[in-house]
């Protein structure tokens, strides 16, 4: 193909609006990437040969032929190179078994060296061109004789790649305080940004033990509700609005975006009292005062009715 060929080709690649693929996953619950099927129909469930940046892969479909939007779609599409034969998937499990091996052999080499770091995952490539070696550690590792070692040991390229805390978690698995599998090992396929105004917003407590995973981060599922509870908000005064209610003018010191119910404060000199409200049973007169006294700064010395 000459250069205006080939120029042709990106051109059309540019402008379609839609594109064929097929998702593939190449870990249990790991995260689905697209490929072109290149004209193979496969249904979810079916192992594929792929070709990928570290050269051909082993993956099982998560998502059949589908057609979707180009803004859905990172080009370029990579390929799928056939539906995984039953040699394909004999050599897979061959390379699971010398994963196996390969873990014992460098956690041994590890200890030999000294090494602060925890090994994690290992991983060869399908067509065993390189093995690599998944770990966490508090900082800095060198880990240079390490690799050389290793190198000599398999003949084949090595990396060593260092993974979060959150990676860890989901690779090894366990259960959650919930009592269910963790999210991330069962289902998740990418880890989402979680804040603690998540946490807030939910009126939960803030303690961090209370509202943190396995892994020390704060727990995926408070994203869960979270686009309800912020639209719930949006209809509820914001705490610490100053509001009229049929008894009165008080200040808002809590909502609950569950049941629409508005908790106000009412100060009669040294007199603090509370009453709950439906939201449509009071009116806002004056939002917070920003960088004023909080009218919650009382809380210590309050009596509840």
């Amino acid at each position: 193909m000459n250069t205006n060929e080939e120029n042709a080709a990106v051109a059309a690649e540019e402008i379609k609006t839609e594109y064929e693929i097929v998702g593939v996953r190449f870990k249990e619950h790991g995260k689905t990437y697209f490929f072109d099927p290149c004209g193979i129909k496969a249904s979810a469930g079916e192992a594929v040969i792929v070709e990928t940046a570290r050269g051909m892969e082993y993956g099982v479909l998560a998502v059949g032929n589908k057609i979707v939007p180009a803004k859905d779609v990172v080009l370029p599409l990579r390929p799928v190179v056939r539906k995984a034969t039953t040699d394909d998937t004999e050599k897979y499990k061959i390379n699971k078994e010398k994963e196996k091996v390969a873990e014992e052999i460098c956690l041994k080499k590890i200890k030999e060296f000294g090494l602060g770091m925890k090994l994690v995952d290992v991983e060869y490539t399908f067509d065993n061109s390189k093995l690599m070696f998944y770990f966490t550690a508090d900082g800095r590792v060198d880990f240079r004789e390490l690799v050389k070692e290793l190198a000599s040991i398999f003949r084949t390229r090595i990396e060593l790649r260092q993974i979060g805390i959150r990676d860890e978690t989901k690779l090894i698995g366990g259960l959650g305080v919930c009592g269910l599998p963790f999210c991330c090992k069962k289902f998740l396929s990418d880890f989402v940004q979680v804040s603690i105004k998540m946490a807030k917003e939910q009126n939960l407590s803030l303690n961090s033990q209370k509202i943190s995973g396995a892994c020390g981060r704060l727990m995926c599922c408070l994203r869960y509700e979270h686009e309800f509870y912020e639209e719930e908000l949006k209809k509820l005064p914001k705490v610490d609005s100053t509001v009229t209610t049929k008894d009165g003018k008080g200040y808002v010191s809590e909502v609950s975006p569950l049941t629409g119910i508005v908790r106000v404060k009412f100060v009669d000199n040294d007199n603090v009292t509370f009453r709950s409200y439906l939201a449509e049973d009071i009116k806002v007169i004056a939002p917070p005062r920003k960088g004023g006294k909080n009218h919650r700064d009382n809380s210590e010395t309050e009596d509840t009715e």
